[in-house]
């Protein structure tokens, strides 16, 4: 689990703007710097990533990157904000694609995900993944054709 945010989106500005606050976010997870990316979530956090996984904490899916990338990085094409936000609840999506390296170093761009957001009173209360990676990773062995 996480400790309490040092500052919170609220602070910087960012909690009136779910887009900025996503963007922010991810820029910061995608470093990765967990650490940095708790200061945007709720106690409360709810991650689920591509297959289902359940997490609870932004250093898990930084450990979950590192056992599948050398490094990731995600290049956002936009971050929506879905109609009938407020100040206490917004639901954000960002897409766009994933480009790094392969735990072999072999280089890959255009990976399509998409993530969404549940954004509560400004902080980050729910986080889903989904991207091409496993098929990718099926294809990188065999298992599958494009």
């Amino acid at each position: 689990m996480h400790g309490a945010p040092s500052s919170t989106p609220a602070s910087t500005g960012l909690a009136t703007d779910p887009a900025a606050l996503v963007d922010a976010y991810l820029t910061i997870l995608m470093k990765p710097d967990p650490e940095g990316a708790r200061r945007f979530v709720a106690p409360e956090l709810a991650i689920r990533f591509t297959g289902g996984r359940a997490m609870r904490d932004p250093a898990e899916c930084a450990a979950f990157n590192a056992s599948r990338y050398k490094w990731v990085r995600k290049r956002f094409e936009a971050t929506e904000v879905v109609a009938g936000a407020s100040d206490s609840h917004a639901v954000v999506y960002n897409r766009g694609t994933l480009y790094g390296e392969w735990l072999d170093g072999t280089p890959f761009e255009g990976n399509r995900y998409v993530d969404r957001y549940v954004i509560r009173d400004g902080l980050i209360a729910q986080m889903d993944v989904w991207n091409d990676s496993a098929e990718w990773l099926l294809v990188r062995a065999g298992l599958a054709a494009l």
